[in-house]
């Protein structure tokens, strides 16, 4: 694939804060018109990488393109094509709808901009409540002002930090409905979340923990290389069944399910010894493939923390 495909294209992308190494080493190919996910624990760097490519912080070490522009030297013509869509709503409450949109267009200096903010209000389903103050929007409808305003000056990337925090599900639903036309359409999306459904919807993922990148690629490749394998048992007394099971030879993970639980482990071998060793009638024990959440857990569990 050249060069032009790719909206992102780094390699060694480092940043630091004092003597701590907050991004080391990051290498990464997003290809336009896809929607890529961020999968990590809380301070594992994905912000801060993200905010590298999309001009807002400079790296230390590490060079690249994003939009074709050079991630240390063009920070000000990647921020002109990039829509930054923050985890807390950062628009003014006291504004309307159409107030807050008209302010944006204004920043970003954008022609026609009363038309140009019309056509945002069609688009997200905003046009009805346009006069509302968004002090008075719940979290669903904050959302879509803050996608509104930055898909305002028509970019070529969009940024998303965990945009669905504290939204209902129909309105998560509702947003990465827009989110997959508006790649379909073109444009690129970077989004964290920690969402596993969410992180099922991205093209594909990358998972950062404590600033490395442990793991990349379509959702089949990630819980493929993981190389995890999983148990569901359903019964009786399952707590005190977990409480056998860890600790055990192959066991990694007990995590409850609902009525179930999920035994994981890397070590197959091991895994089915012990779960031969505690099988009992009463229990239902079967194979199941690993989810992205086993895997997420496995690889937070085995990540080396550098700041500790």
């Amino acid at each position: 694939m050249s060069a032009p495909d790719f909206a992102i294209d780094v390699t060694g992308v480092t940043k630091r804060f004092g003597d701590k190494t907050v991004v080391d080493e990051i290498a990464l190919q997003v290809r336009r018109g896809e929607i890529y996910g961020f999968l990590g624990p809380n301070g594992s760097g994905k912000t801060t990488f993200i905010r590298m490519l999309c001009g807002l912080l400079t790296p230390d070490a590490g060079a690249g393109t994003c939009l074709g522009y050079d991630v240390r030297t063009q920070q000000a013509e990647i921020k002109r094509n990039v829509g930054y869509m923050t985890q807390k709503f950062s628009y003014y409450e006291d504004l309307s709808i159409r107030e807050n949109l008209d302010f944006v267009g204004r920043i970003y200096g954008i022609p026609d901009r009363r038309a140009a903010v019309q056509r945002s209000l069609d688009r997200l389903g905003l046009a009805k409540r346009s006069h509302q103050l968004a002090g008075q929007l719940s979290g669903g409808w904050k959302q879509r002002l803050a996608l509104a305003a930055s898909l305002l000056h028509s970019p070529k990337l969009l940024l998303l930090d965990e945009p669905t925090a504290g939204v209902d599900p129909k309105a998560r639903r509702e947003f990465w409905d827009e989110i997959h036309q508006l790649a379909a359409d073109g444009l690129t999306v970077l989004i964290t979340t920690h969402y596993m459904d969410e992180a099922e919807r991205c093209h594909r993922l990358a998972y950062l923990a404590y600033g490395r990148l442990l793991a990349g690629g379509t959702l089949a490749e990630v819980l493929a290389a993981a190389q995890l394998f999983t148990w569901s048992v359903a019964g009786p007394d399952l707590r005190a069944l977990a409480a056998a099971l860890r600790g055990r030879p192959g066991v990694e993970q007990v995590t409850a399910f609902g009525n179930t639980l999920h035994v994981s482990g890397r070590d197959a071998t091991g895994l089915d010894a012990t779960v031969a060793a505690l099988r009992e009638p009463r229990h239902e024990w079967k194979r199941i493939p690993a989810g992205l959440e086993d895997v997420f857990i496995g690889l937070m569990d085995s990540a080396k923390d550098n700041f500790a």
